[in-house]
């Protein structure tokens, strides 16, 4: 029987991946000096806010998710942000790799709000394991073994990674969803006024909305 136990050891931004992505370098151990032959690893990563402080404009971004800073002992409870799975390569005793987390870029998701919201520091993580084991049987066939589910990691994530991994495919951009209408309408209000980017067009309507207040 396996004795497996895994640690986060460091981050880096994947720079040739399809979409933001950034990962995180974990250490397997396994107790007992048994030859793994892989593990097919599965991780739900949670982000958990309570075990950070926060910045006044940080704060002020966060009402959508926690209320006031006065709640946050009640409000603030772990995110989950991603679910990842993972083929760990054969080893024996220990060995590193990199797990690939997606950044989504959907203000929609309460995850990405939250890490929006973060000017600097670091973003409390916790990658919480499951999957199967497969190593050497009786009989010199394969058998198989669970990943205990007391397995996980934590890590404190720089804000800089992932702000890093963002900027990779958006430099200095974010991305909203809106219903169809409610863009046409701005559409027509962009095309009408000559505005020649989505910029300018919501700058003036922001400029007119602060007249008529």
């Amino acid at each position: 029987m396996t004795k497996l136990s895994f640690e986060a050891i460091g981050s880096k931004v994947e720079r040739f991946a399809a979409s933001p992505t950034l990962s995180i370098r974990l250490r397997v151990n396994e107790a007992t000096s048994t030859p793994v032959h892989t593990i097919a690893l599965r991780a739900q990563v949670q982000i958990e806010p309570q075990y950070r402080r926060y910045a006044a404009d940080e704060s002020a971004l966060l009402v959508e998710l926690f209320g006031d800073p006065s709640r946050y002992s009640d409000t603030m409870r772990p995110l989950l942000w991603t679910h990842v799975s993972h083929m760990v390569l054969g080893f024996q005793d220990q060995t590193e790799f990199d797990l690939p987390i997606p950044c989504s870029y959907d203000f929609e998701v309460g995850a990405h709000k939250y890490l929006a919201a973060l000017g600097d520091g670091e973003i409390p993580v916790n990658l919480l394991f499951s999957g199967s084991v497969f190593v050497r049987g009786e009989h010199g066939g394969v058998a198989t073994e669970l990943v205990p589910w007391t397995c996980e990691a934590r890590y404190r994530l720089p804000v800089a990674v992932w702000r890093e991994a963002m900027d990779a495919f958006f430099p200095g951009g974010a991305w909203i969803r809106v219903n169809r209408d409610v863009f046409e309408e701005v559409y027509r209000f962009k095309t009408a006024a000559g505005l020649p980017t989505w910029d300018a067009a919501l700058t003036r309507l922001l400029e007119l909305s602060r007249i008529e207040r």
